[in-house]
């Protein structure tokens, strides 16, 4: 019996592209649909001059894959537009991944050719996932590594994701996911909120000033309802007068003030001067207004208690994409063997053979090499970290990998390995990645 979806949560399975389907309408005519596959999804190479990226999207993608099915109305749009035969209608609306899925955890770092995720079932189920798996992880491993940049930019000074406004409604709540599991502090979007159990801030904008007669009347108002230990904004108009307001009506309480324009070292250098000579020490300085990785760096000689980060964040800062391909690099042939199976197309070539991935650790608990074992486990010598986790079994989503959970270990994973590589990963200075990505084979 093929299950309804509707507009209103729609099945994943059409986040899809047409060729998925059509591929699938040939290897089942070939036969060759049901032989045994191993895919695997890994980026060639790191965006220009970063040394690392963050692994994000895992547990939004089992989450999807948990989803993925044809309902009565994904299989009438196949339908109606002759995307595919009949027998493969027939094969659609009975689907239900069944097999194994690998990977890197989420929040961990990962390198050029780092196997990142790997699905072993028959070719017909892991090909159609193909498209929804890069969507999730090139989308969410961009912002996560853009975040992480961030964080460590930052230091101890909290971050705040609040890029919503700045780009498509889903994508921000799966962009406000990916930075809190990166360092985050919280986010801006209630729907993150509610999904994943983040933690959502936020007080007013212009507009709210704007609205009353006087900065006064309005800051009155924000106090009134939420208690002096607000933030309130106040370069909407003249700064001082409005520092001066804030700490007039909310005395040594207040919480916070944010600055949003301007030269922001020197307003924040001279906002806190007058917050301490007012008697407001305790008072926090949020700095937001088109911040990325290179002016939180720039802002660490600054008074400033947090850093609110929006447009940068979600467009990845210069990186949208981790550029993240889905290979098959092995298949049973007629006999029921696996063979290594590859790519051998000039700058696009792919290594065949399932991997299996080990960090090596020096005696100081710091990464110095990622080994790719081509079907066989490379050897750990005592303190070594495998990093190939399994997270479904038999199309079972095993527990801990997803919803707010999967967010706690995956946020836990990314500050345990920032804290295992080497110190270069701290720098934004252009080079090449932080540790070398090195294939064994048997």
């Amino acid at each position: 019996m093929s299950r309804a979806s509707s507009w209103d949560h729609p099945a994943t399975s059409l986040y899809t592209d047409h060729y998925e389907l059509t591929m699938l309408q040939a290897a089942l005519h070939s036969g060759a649909a049901h032989r045994r596959s191993v895919f695997e999804a890994f980026a060639r190479r790191l965006p220009d001059g970063r040394r690392y990226g963050v692994v994000g999207g895992t547990g939004r993608l089992l989450e999807g894959i948990a989803d993925f099915r044809f309902g009565d109305a994904e299989l009438a749009f196949l339908e109606l537009n002759k995307v595919v035969n009949q027998e493969t209608l027939d094969y659609l609306a009975d689907y239900k991944f069944s097999g194994d899925i690998w990977g890197y955890a989420e929040g961990d770092a990962y390198f050029p050719n780092s196997p990142i995720l790997i699905v072993e079932s028959t070719f017909a189920e892991a090909c159609i996932l193909e498209t929804f798996i890069l969507s999730v992880l090139n989308h969410d491993s961009a912002i996560a590594s853009a975040a992480s940049r961030m964080t460590s930019a930052a230091g101890t000074r909290p971050c705040i994701e609040m890029g919503s406004r700045r780009t498509q409604e889903e994508s921000a709540t799966a962009a406000a996911r990916a930075a809190v599991i990166a360092g985050f502090a919280s986010t801006s979007n209630l729907e993150a909120g509610r999904r994943y159990g983040i933690k959502t801030v936020g007080t007013a904008a212009h507009s709210f000033t704007l609205l009353h007669d006087t900065e006064r009347e309005a800051f009155e108002a924000q106090i009134a309802a939420f208690g002096p230990g607000t933030s309130l904004l106040v370069d909407t108009y003249d700064v001082e007068t409005a520092v001066r307001t804030a700490v007039e009506l909310a005395g040594d309480k207040l919480g916070a003030v944010r600055l949003d324009s301007g030269d922001l070292i020197a307003q924040a250098q001279w906002v806190r001067q007058m917050l301490d000579d007012l008697g407001n020490v305790n008072t926090r300085i949020v700095v937001t207004s088109d911040l990325d990785e290179f002016a939180i760096a720039a802002l660490q000689s600054a008074p400033v208690d947090s850093y609110g980060v929006g447009t940068s964040l979600v467009t990845g800062s210069g990186a949208p994409t981790a550029s993240m391909v889905y290979k098959l690099v092995s298949r049973t042939n007629d006999a029921g063997e696996f063979i290594s199976v590859a790519k051998a197309a000039k700058n696009k070539a792919s290594v065949g053979g399932r991997k299996y991935a080990l960090r090596k650790l020096n005696e100081r608990g710091r990464a110095t090499q990622e080994i790719v074992g081509i079907g066989h486990r490379p050897e750990d010598d005592g303190n070594d970290r495998v990093l190939l986790h399994q997270f479904v079994k038999n199309g079972e989503v095993l527990p801990g990998w997803t919803g707010p959970e999967g967010v706690i270990r995956a946020r836990e994973r990314h500050a345990a390995t920032m804290a295992e590589l080497p110190a270069v990963v701290n720098r934004l200075q252009r080079g090449e990645a932080a540790i070398p990505t090195i294939y064994e084979e048997n």
